[in-house]
């Protein structure tokens, strides 16, 4: 396992931006590969990227990371959580890093949405849709936090753990508001009155 885990770290980082990122698929069930691999083309579509090697570096460096994923979590399992979360934290920086070699900053956060679902984009515009009274200092604090539960979320195991750090968060976020005076109750009634065409 740590000779798996020793290369699938070292194929997240090409030593420069001309290098070949080699897919890592040692110790990976076939259909798992093939699977992993659509995942991440599909971000990489995404990008719109018109040079092809490149293209398929940052494919690589994605399916890379849900492979070493899939390592880590399948290591320590659900009985060893202050191991687990040492070792994702170790591995964490090391996507974008490596993305960065080859994207914008901007596009490294597509990557990122990418692999959680888009939620943040979503969450936040529904925020903002649902109270539109909400201060400048307030979107943005919103926004922190769903950055800072989207970094969770990618190093989630699968799907369901993903949307967990995104719900876990909203629910801090609507903590934090009703405590400064909102009424989500009334403000989401609101919402919902607006969005299907009725009067408030």
């Amino acid at each position: 396992m740590k000779t798996v885990l020793y290369a699938a770290i070292l194929s997240l980082l090409p030593l420069t931006a001309s290098a070949q990122v080699a897919l890592n698929t040692q110790g990976q069930e076939p259909q798992y590969v093939e699977t992993i691999k659509g995942r991440a083309q599909k971000i990489v579509d995404g990008l719109q990227l018109n040079d092809a090697q490149k293209a398929e570096n940052v494919r690589n460096i994605i399916a890379n990371r849900y492979f070493l994923l899939n390592d880590i979590h399948a290591k320590y399992g659900k009985d060893q959580q202050d191991a687990l979360y040492a070792e994702l934290y170790k591995h964490h920086f090391e996507l974008a890093s490596a993305l960065s070699l080859y994207l914008t900053a901007e596009q490294v956060d597509a990557v990122k949405d990418g692999m959680t679902y888009g939620r943040l984009r979503r969450d936040y515009q529904a925020q903002l849709d649902m109270i539109p009274s909400l201060k400048e200092e307030e979107k943005a604090q919103i926004l922190i936090w769903l950055k800072e539960a989207r970094e969770y979320a990618m190093d989630a195991a699968d799907s369901k753990g993903k949307h967990f750090w995104f719900d876990k968060y909203r629910g801090r976020t609507n903590n934090w508001l009703s405590a400064r005076g909102y009424d989500l109750k009334k403000e989401r009634e609101a919402w919902m009155k607006r969005t299907s065409g009725q009067k408030p």
